[in-house]
């Protein structure tokens, strides 16, 4: 792979609909990009010819995004506790499957690497095991107090990963479908006692590409939770020993939340912040603990994802924009 000069990044595509995104996901095979919007609508676009198709299976909000390994079929949650499965191609998708998978959101989806698996979490604070073969549930994983937000399969494929508004994060064994330990990652959490308001949480997860590192990426330093004064920040854990290793933040004093994580695979980490900040992508190696490059976006962004080519990210952004910025192959000696 050509190593990219994340320090060189630019606008590479702007593609437009007429609500705010919420979420966004390049497929597998690199050819769509799809969003999930403050509406009962995904929206996918063809990067080629940049046509957009609207594909319409929620009640509300579509907050969560995921692919099966060939990329045939994609999956989307929303607000309506739904978990809809649809042909990622066909030029007029329409679902195949619709399930009732929470009680209230869906926040994230994961598809286990040998594609037999939907994982989904929701604010029922509770993980669910899906068969994509016929759409029956296979387990429930119960574990967390709090609403969960993100999930992910490790490397391997041994494990399933849920993080929560409390910052805790547990790895799941799925041979066994038993909690094997927990990780720590309450430095993303607040709870402020004046208003009364838990605030924070891991807001998205990325490993490096080796497995060895996880990146929860969400908040500090809240201060003022409803005026949502806060700072964005990313806890790396060490993968083998389940221990944090470092905390990495921003220079300046940006207000923002982490809204994205993503490790390329030359190593760096890519976090999306977005807030009042305005939105950034910011690049760090994982030693820290500050950037080593920043760019400004031109909208505050809610969601982030690397292109399968490894050279370009998507940004869906609030104000109806996705945007894909794109990294030039770096200029040897």
């Amino acid at each position: 792979m050509n190593a990219p000069d994340p320090t060189k990044i630019k606008l590479d595509l702007d593609l437009t609909h007429d609500r705010p995104l919420v979420s966004c996901k390049f497929d597998p095979t690199g050819k769509f990009v799809f969003a999930g919007t403050e509406s009962d609508a995904v929206v996918r676009w063809d990067l080629a010819t940049k046509t957009k198709t609207v594909m319409v299976g929620h009640e509300t909000w579509v907050f969560a995004l995921a692919f099966t390994p060939d990329g045939k079929v994609a999956l989307t949650g929303g607000c309506d506790g739904r978990l809809v499965l649809w042909p990622t191609s066909d030029e007029k998708p329409a679902p195949i499957r619709t399930i009732d998978a929470h009680t209230g959101w869906v926040n994230a989806i994961a598809v286990s690497r040998d594609g037999q698996l939907a994982a989904t979490v929701g604010n029922d604070r509770i993980a669910r095991l899906w068969s994509l073969a016929d759409g029956s549930l296979v387990q429930e994983l119960p574990g967390h107090d709090k609403p969960v937000y993100q999930i992910s399969f490790d490397l391997t494929g041994r494990y399933l990963v849920t993080a929560d508004l409390q910052g805790r994060v547990i790895q799941w064994d799925l041979a066994s479908r038993k909690e094997a330990r927990r990780f720590d990652a309450g430095k993303l959490y607040a709870y402020n006692g004046g208003q009364q308001v838990d605030y924070g949480g891991v807001r998205d997860l990325s490993f490096s590409a080796d497995g060895t590192l996880l990146a929860c990426s969400g908040l500090i330093e809240a201060s003022n939770p409803l005026g949502a004064v806060s700072n964005a920040a990313l806890v790396i854990f060490d993968w083998a020993t389940g221990t944090e290793k470092i905390l990495l933040r921003a220079k300046e004093d940006l207000k923002g939340v982490g809204w994205g994580v993503r490790f390329h695979p030359s190593g760096f980490v890519t976090m999306l912040n977005g807030g009042n900040g305005g939105g950034i992508l910011l690049f760090f190696q994982p030693a820290g603990p500050n950037e080593f490059h920043k760019f400004v976006l031109p909208n505050t962004g809610r969601a982030l994802d690397l292109h399968p080519d490894s050279m370009s990210y998507a940004v869906a952004h609030h104000d109806g924009h996705l945007r894909t910025y794109r990294m030039p192959v770096k200029a040897t000696a």
